[in-house]
């Protein structure tokens, strides 16, 4: 009990000590740092909760059976979109600070004016509030429902959420090529890529399996999630697996058409990213999102071994951070910023999202115990 009420300590006390530097920051280091890091903890907690979600989203979708007893992970971390949305509420006084095509002088460059209405502060706060709308919908059919579920075993909800989950992709659709290119690519709006959300979603939805995975690890190291085998970690960890492979294909061939097209407007995107200090980042984002994972997973026995099955889901959820930050910090210039700044919101938003989820999961039980597939998924078996 002491041991949990120390570490519970330093927890608060990191998140305390990473607030104050996030306040310090904005007379430091200035408003458009501040915001980018702002920004940045925003999409990072949003695209968790939202990748989370469209894991419950697609079980129900398929009607898959042996995720049944995991199924409670991923519903517990996808009330992450909760807390996000106040942050991403106040990232909107971000808008004239960083984002072009909001400011006044939009309406007279050569290509923002003619995206004046969609770039305007007006239209683009309207998207977002739809955006956080429709995520909190789908947050209330599939979590809340199934933890009505527990106590009213009613199985009347599987069907609902089987008749909501095609709709919910179609939310999910929206909702994250509405992140993608607002709150991405509307950094440097006169780049555009077709299959910039696709890139987007890929790693939402395999930091919403890290988090999973290493959940479900957690639990079991506490005894909490009794009959969770090896082959469900399987599975997991083949899902892993192959969205690594999915992520590094969308992202190498959206770089290799550019490439070949060499196009003036679009090359200036990975120009900066590939020159100076940030081609140390982009090899080590190839190496931290692709090359390590794919070889630490590439065996059978890895993807059900506990211990390999936690360095890559942390890895993983590092290496969409840094994901996200070489989406979005180039905008400023073209050296990568890292020092006292950046480790204060890290401490701050690492801190509040463990806060968090620790709370999560102590609410509702571990499985979906009114689940009438249950029995069926705790005998699965590969």
């Amino acid at each position: 009990m002491n041991q949990t009420h120390t570490k519970s300590t330093l927890l608060w006390g990191a998140t305390a000590l990473g607030a104050l530097g996030v306040l310090g920051s904005y007379f430091a280091a200035g408003p458009e740092r501040f915001w980018a890091n702002w920004v940045l903890w925003f999409v990072l907690m949003f695209t968790l909760g939202l990748g989370s979600l469209f894991i419950v989203a697609l079980e129900h979708l398929v009607a898959a059976k042996w995720s049944v007893p995991v199924r409670r992970i991923p519903e517990r971390l996808a009330t992450l979109l909760l807390p996000a949305i106040p942050v991403g509420l106040i990232a909107l006084c971000a808008l004239p600070v960083l984002y072009p095509g909001s400011r006044p002088e939009a309406a007279h460059h050569p290509i923002l004016a003619g995206k004046a209405f969609w770039l305007s502060v007006p239209f683009f706060s309207v998207r977002t509030l739809i955006a956080f709308g429709l995520s909190v919908l789908g947050l209330a059919v599939l979590v809340g429902g199934s933890l009505k579920q527990d106590t009213t075993k009613d199985p009347a909800f599987n069907f609902r959420a089987r008749k909501f989950a095609p709709a919910f992709m179609a939310i999910f659709a929206l909702v994250i090529t509405l992140v993608a290119f607002d709150w991405l690519s509307g950094l440097t709006p006169e780049w555009y890529s077709d299959i910039f959300g696709v890139y987007v979603f890929a790693g939402a939805f395999l930091s919403g399996l890290a988090a999973t995975t290493l959940s479900v690890l957690y639990l079991q190291d506490r005894d909490r999630l009794e009959g969770v085998r090896g082959d469900h970690l399987y599975n997991l960890g083949g899902f892993l697996f192959a969205f690594t492979v999915f992520w590094s294909y969308i992202g190498f061939a959206q770089y290799m058409l550019m490439w070949y097209a060499n196009m003036p407007d679009e090359v200036l995107y990975y120009k900066v990213r590939l020159t100076g200090s940030w081609r140390a980042i982009t090899i080590a984002l190839a190496s931290l999102h692709f090359i390590l994972p794919f070889f630490a997973l590439v065996t059978r026995d890895a993807k059900k071994d506990p211990k390999r099955l936690r360095l890559v889901a942390i890895l993983m959820l590092g290496a969409h951070v840094l994901d996200v930050y070489w989406l979005i910090f180039p905008a400023l210039g073209a050296k990568p910023y890292f020092s006292w700044p950046e480790l204060s919101f890290a401490l701050f938003f690492i801190g509040g999202i463990v806060l968090w989820v620790r709370g999560a999961m102590q609410k509702g039980e571990d499985m979906p115990v009114g689940d009438p597939f249950l029995p069926e998924g705790l005998e699965f078996r590969l």
